[in-house]
């Protein structure tokens, strides 16, 4: 593993992860208020604002805040179309065991290894690369994640897909991403 790559995954056990796990948003409100959803059944989400890449004003993806205080989206990673929670507190994607599955990302169980220490203790997961991750027609290439099979009930897209934008700001209750 290169020095870059520990360095990477270092701070991330510093990261906010453990609060994501534990229910707490970086804001400190309870991501835990939002209603249960049956197993097996998709989080019915808004998503992007607007949805489609022609409507897209000056080049920018536009997501409106859902009634829980936070940000979705509706990406498709490695080619699968996914409802994940926008999280500018976590360092990286974070998939869902789930998620990582429907995007064709396979691991053994002999990969799952502790990555972090977060609030709940050690976060075990897998780390990996992303070969692409599309929203709203921008498609962002070779992006770090992991998969967290267990403990995470959501996917997150983190830094290391929101880095790559230009910008990256709330206004009201709308987040903005774009590339100059």
């Amino acid at each position: 593993m290169s020095e870059m790559h520990k360095i990477f995954w270092g701070v991330f056990g510093l990261c906010a992860v453990g609060a994501v796990l534990t229910g707490m948003s970086d804001d400190g409100d309870n991501a835990g208020d939002m209603p249960p959803t049956p197993a097996g059944e998709a989080l019915a989400l808004s998503g992007p604002v607007p949805s489609a890449p022609g409507d897209m004003h000056g080049g920018a993806i536009r997501l409106r805040r859902e009634v829980d205080g936070h940000f979705y989206a509706s990406p498709s990673i490695e080619g699968a179309q996914m409802n994940v929670l926008v999280d500018t507190g976590a360092s990286f994607v974070a998939l869902t065991g789930e998620d990582a599955r429907a995007a064709g990302l396979y691991w053994s169980e002999s990969d799952v290894r502790p990555i972090a220490r977060g609030a709940s203790g050690v976060v075990e997961g897998v780390p990996m690369m992303i070969d692409r991750i599309e929203l709203n027609g921008t498609e962002i290439r070779d992006v770090e994640a992991a998969v967290i099979p267990e403990g995470l009930s959501v996917t997150l897209l983190g830094q290391s897909f929101l880095q790559r934008f230009d910008k990256v700001a709330i206004e009201g209750d709308t987040m903005v991403l774009s590339q100059d």
